[in-house]
């Protein structure tokens, strides 16, 4: 399978809430998708189908694929603490998120165009992998040939997010990430203990 590139709102239907952000497509069905899509009379779903749902809305939400998805998780597990916690602090410090968290793009998908077309640089080097784990102390800027960039300078124009683990220098358009975020820091509705216990399994 290669990375979804399919209508987003079908997406969020599926897992019942807008996880790509605002979407007026829905509020219009904010049902799942298909011919029974809007009945009461849906089919229990079992515990490991409950399970297989939570990580893949959190395979969707940070657009990965699930060979990448387990490793990071491999990764995880082999980390002190809470492993759960740690997958989602790893998924937050991913070079993608770090420039959507930022908001030098508006999506994900269109923080890791940016990433791959060498817009982005990392301690002032260009660096093009969108799946680089950003550490803490580590300088996020856009480079120089790319300030003027029409996605960038309205996405920042409407940068409304501020979060408490990255930095942000708006003359500069550097940002330096401070540390790993704590779970209740992350906005994300992710139940991050069904996917330990669906790879646990």
């Amino acid at each position: 399978m290669a990375r979804y590139t399919g209508p987003k709102t079908k997406i969020a239907r599926k897992f019942n809430e807008p996880i790509y952000g605002p979407d007026k497509n829905y509020e219009k069905k904010n049902y799942p998708p298909g011919q029974h899509g809007n009945s009461k009379r849906r089919k229990k779903v079992s515990e490991y189908g409950i399970q297989l749902m939570e990580k893949q809305k959190a395979k969707y939400t940070y657009g990965m694929l699930e060979r990448q998805f387990r490793n990071l998780f491999e990764k995880a597990s082999r980390k002190g603490g809470i492993t759960g916690e740690v997958l989602l602090q790893l998924l937050e410090a991913r070079l993608d998120n770090v420039v959507f968290r930022m908001g030098i793009a508006p999506t994900r998908a269109a923080a890791r165009q940016l990433v791959t077309h060498r817009h982005i640089t990392v301690n002032g080097e260009v660096l093009n992998i969108p799946s680089y784990t950003v550490r803490p102390g580590e300088t996020i800027g856009v480079r120089e040939k790319s300030k003027s960039l029409e996605v960038i300078t309205n996405s920042l124009a409407s940068r409304t997010n501020r979060f408490s683990w990255l930095e942000w220098d708006e003359s500069l358009m550097t940002g330096k990430f401070l540390a790993f975020p704590m779970r209740d820091e992350i906005p994300e509705n992710i139940n991050q203990q069904l996917i330990v216990e669906l790879y646990s399994k």
